[in-house]
């Protein structure tokens, strides 16, 4: 079993119970048990700006899967939610991005590992830092240092009272 990390976003057709949806069905992929999820975010667009806010997680996986299958599959289930690739940062009913793969560099043209700009992204880094702060990316620096470094970027922390990962604050 490997652990893999897998962003999630969404922006149409009620997006908090898209990406609600999507974390459950994720811990029920072949192989693949679900080891936690951040809470749920709201992020402004990025590229095309014309477009709803997104509701955007990120998930920790335990997978038996190799990460072109783990890939396949996650292609699959957006395919069962009804994405539709009509151009670049469309809007989507569910987006899943295989961010990293425990220990795998890869870069074949389907699949980058780690993921090329995901310390680039707010909507990425702030829901990665929840659930792996103390983290590093290879070869990128700290997890949570990047994420703050991104604060302010248009991402909102939901309050999130389904998320049985949430830690209480004091």
């Amino acid at each position: 079993m490997t652990l893999a990390y897998v962003a999630l976003g969404s922006n149409l057709e009620q997006p908090e119970q898209q990406v609600r949806a999507a974390l459950a069905a994720l811990g029920h992929l072949a192989g693949t048990e679900m080891v936690r999820h951040s809470s749920l975010y709201r992020t402004a667009p990025v590229g095309y700006a014309d477009q709803p806010d997104f509701i955007n997680a990120v998930a920790l996986l335990d997978t038996a899967l190799p990460p072109h299958r783990l890939l396949d599959e996650l292609l699959a289930l957006e395919q069962r939610f009804g994405r539709e690739r009509s151009f670049r940062n469309a809007p989507r009913v569910l987006d899943l991005d295989l961010l990293y793969y425990d220990g795998v560099f890869l870069e074949d043209p389907r699949l980058i590992l780690p993921h090329p700009r995901m310390h680039e992204r707010a909507f990425v880094m702030a829901p990665l830092a929840e659930i792996a702060g103390g983290s590093t990316l290879p070869g990128v620096g700290d997890v949570a240092a990047l994420a703050a470094a991104l604060a302010g970027d248009g991402v909102e922390r939901l309050d999130d009272e389904a998320n049985p990962n949430k830690q209480e604050q004091a």
